[in-house]
């Protein structure tokens, strides 16, 4: 590489009061840079308050999830269920995860035993979901719902999405399912939503027109560049207003 010789470089007379504008031209900036971090991660900070009220929903019921190690938010039909864990470190078997009942699909034709990982027949309820890490969660006060659920978008927040076409939040189970819950439920009719891919499903025998209770429908999403495109999935949504 080549050395610059300043020696031969005539220098510019400084301008007056060039130093004070440069410097303040820098503090602008760092404060700029510093307003735009700490508004970054809007999806993020605005899901954790859209989460809260929907856990305050009289709708819906929380309760400690002691197999899962976690915490459960079931929804009006007590039956389905959002688990998500207070410690990655002892869950036994998934993060985050929905379960609900499999007496539909078997009669729409689910062979049990030909569904793939993150897929759990497990008495009369299937368990979908995948694992986060095997981090031990610490936390600054109790380990609360709530609290458990700001660890996913501190730790692991590649799995809280936004879905514009639904103005929904959600959190990726892996394996295109999905949890999602209304940004605005006083605007929304489908203030939470169980999403199934259906495809393995489908490869494990079910007609996903068949499943009762459930939508199989196509629904817009942004593909990886952005661009919104059409896709097949299994719906389970409520109206909690």
């Amino acid at each position: 590489m080549k050395k610059t010789r300043f020696n031969r470089i005539a220098r510019k007379p400084r301008l007056s009061g060039q130093k004070p504008l440069i410097s303040l031209i820098l503090t602008a900036a760092l404060a700029a840079a510093a307003i735009s971090c700490g508004n970054l991660d809007v999806v993020g900070k605005d899901s954790v308050s859209s989460f809260d009220r929907l856990l305050k929903t009289s709708s819906v019921t929380l309760a400690k999830d002691q197999p899962n190690g976690g915490w459960s938010l079931t929804a009006p039909d007590s039956v389905s269920k959002f688990i998500w864990s207070s410690n990655y470190a002892e869950s036994p078997l998934y993060d985050v995860m929905i379960a609900f009942e499999s007496g539909p699909f078997i009669d729409a034709g689910l062979k049990p035993g030909m569904l793939p990982a993150g897929y759990t027949v497990f008495g009369n309820m299937i368990m979908v979901g995948t694992k986060l890490g095997k981090e031990t969660l610490t936390y600054s006060g109790d380990a609360t719902p709530i609290a458990s659920y700001e660890q996913i978008v501190k730790l692991k927040r590649s799995s809280i999405g936004y879905h514009g076409a639904m103005d929904h939040y959600g959190v990726n189970l892996g394996g295109g399912n999905l949890f999602e819950w209304a940004k605005d439920m006083d605007t929304n009719d489908k203030d939470i939503v169980f999403v199934l891919n259906p495809e393995p499903f489908i490869a494990a025998g079910i007609d996903p027109d068949k499943i009762n209770g459930w939508a199989f429908t196509k629904v817009t999403v942004d593909d990886a560049n952005g661009k919104p495109v059409q896709v097949d999935k299994i719906l389970k949504p409520f109206d909690l207003r």
